[in-house]
C-alpha cells in the first residue's frame, strides 16, 4: 500500500510539473504579451500594458477570477515582426494561456501563424488591420473597430467639408498598406483617389521624400498612417515647407505621445479614435478609468491607449469569469463567442460564434497647443 501510494504521489507531481502554466497550483493564469517597449513606437506598448495592468491588477486585489490570479507577461519587440515572432515562439513554448494586447500590424501578423498552428487565443491587438480580421480565425479576438471603419469616417468628414484633394503619408509596411487601403476605400465609393503617397520607414523619422511627395501637389489634406514620431517629423517638416492644409491620423498613432512630440504644433491635429474618451468623467467606464489611473498613481496618465489596454482586460477577464473555474482555451474562446451586447459602462461590446469584432465605434478628436485632446 505504501508503494502504491508513493506511485500515486510521483504521477500527481509529474502531473503537476508538466500542466500548463494556466493549470498549476498556484492558481494563475498567465497571459504573453509582445510589444514595443523600446524604440520609437515605445510608448504605445507601455500605454497599453499600463491599461492593462490596471484592471488586471484590480481584479487580482480582489481575489481574483475565480481565486485565479491574472499574471501579465510582457517581452519588448521594438515594434519588429522578426522579435515579435521569437517573442510569440518563446510564449507558447512557455504554455501561457493566451496571447494579450499585442501592439502593432507588421508584428500581429509575425504572430498569426503561430497562434493558427498552436490554437492559442489571441486577444485584443492594437491595430484594426483587415488582415487579422479577414480570413477570419476561431482564435483571434478584437475589441477595437478596424482601419477600415476609421479611414471612412475621415474621408466622410472631409468631403462633406469639400476637402477631396486627399493624400496619405504611409509607414512603408502592412500597417501603412492597411490604412492606404482604408483611404482608398472610402475616396474610390466617391469616384475619387489620394492625389499623392509618401512613404515612411518603420522606426524612422526619415520624411524628407515623402514631404517632397506630397507638399507641391498642395492637398487639402493628408492622411497619416504611422506612429507618433514620425507622423510628427512630417508635420513639422510640412509645414517648415509652407504646407497649410489639415492632417488626420489612425488610432494606432498614440494621440497623446503625438501631442507630446508636437507641443503648440499639435494645435488642429485631428486624430480618429475607436475607444471611449478617456478624460472626462461623461461615461461610468471613463469614471472608473480615471479612477483607477488616480489610485495607481506614478507614472500612469490618461490617454486613449492606456484606455484600450484597460477595456481589451476588462472584456478578457468577462470571458475568463464565463469560462469556469478550470477553463481550458476551448472554454475561453466559447465564453468570448457568448458575450453579446455586453455595456462596459456606456461602452457596449460584442461577439459571436463568426463575429470577433467587439466593436466598431468611430469618433474623431483634436489636439490642441497645449498638449490636450477635445472631442
Amino acid at each position: 500500500m505504501k508503494r502504491r501510494t508513493a506511485l500515486v504521489h510521483l504521477a500527481s507531481a509529474s502531473a503537476w510539473i508538466a500542466a500548463p502554466a494556466w493549470a498549476q497550483a498556484d492558481r494563475r493564469i498567465v497571459l504573453g504579451q509582445s510589444a514595443a517597449f523600446s524604440g520609437p513606437a515605445a510608448q504605445l506598448g507601455i500605454q497599453m500594458n499600463r491599461g492593462a495592468k490596471l484592471y488586471f491588477d484590480s481584479i487580482n486585489a480582489a481575489g481574483g477570477v475565480h481565486g485565479a490570479q491574472i499574471d501579465l507577461r510582457t517581452m519588448d519587440d521594438m515594434y519588429e515582426p522578426d522579435k515579435c515572432k521569437a517573442n510569440t515562439e518563446a510564449l507558447i513554448k512557455d504554455e501561457v494561456f493566451a496571447l494579450f494586447g499585442y501592439v502593432g500590424t507588421p508584428t500581429a501578423l509575425a504572430a498569426l501563424p503561430l497562434v493558427n498552428q498552436h490554437k492559442v487565443p489571441f486577444f485584443g491587438p492594437f491595430t484594426g488591420a483587415e488582415a487579422l480580421r479577414d480570413p477570419f480565425s476561431r482564435y483571434v479576438f478584437h475589441v477595437r473597430a478596424s482601419y477600415y471603419d476609421e479611414t471612412a469616417l475621415i474621408v466622410k468628414q472631409l468631403t462633406s467639408l469639400n476637402l477631396k484633394k486627399i493624400a496619405v503619408f504611409r509607414q512603408n509596411d502592412s500597417y501603412g498598406q492597411a490604412g492606404l487601403d482604408g483611404v482608398v476605400r472610402a475616396l474610390k465609393a466617391l469616384n475619387l483617389e489620394p492625389v499623392a503617397v509618401g512613404l515612411v520607414e518603420r522606426n524612422t523619422v526619415e520624411v524628407a521624400a515623402a514631404v517632397q511627395a506630397i507638399v507641391p501637389k498642395q492637398p487639402d489634406a493628408v492622411v497619416q498612417i504611422s506612429a507618433y514620431k514620425s507622423c510628427a517629423a512630417f508635420i513639422r517638416e510640412s509645414r517648415k515647407a509652407g504646407y497649410g492644409g489639415t492632417f488626420y491620423n489612425v488610432s494606432f498613432v498614440g494621440t497623446q505621445a503625438l501631442a507630446d512630440e508636437l507641443g503648440r504644433q499639435a494645435m488642429g491635429v485631428v486624430v480618429s479614435q475607436v475607444m471611449p474618451f478617456p478624460f472626462s468623467l461623461t461615461t461610468p467606464l471613463s469614471r472608473e478609468y480615471l479612477a483607477a489611473v488616480q489610485k495607481a498613481g506614478g507614472d500612469n496618465k490618461p490617454n486613449y491607449s492606456s484606455m484600450e489596454g484597460y477595456v481589451a482586460a476588462k472584456l478578457f477577464t468577462e470571458g475568463l469569469r464565463r469560462a469556469g473555474k478550470s477553463p481550458s482555451r476551448d472554454a475561453l474562446i466559447n465564453a468570448l463567442e457568448s458575450v453579446q451586447s455586453l455595456d462596459l459602462g456606456g461602452f457596449v461590446v460584442g461577439y459571436g460564434a463568426r463575429s470577433h469584432v467587439a466593436s466598431r465605434f468611430v469618433d474623431l478628436s483634436m489636439l490642441t497647443d497645449d498638449g490636450r485632446v477635445r472631442v
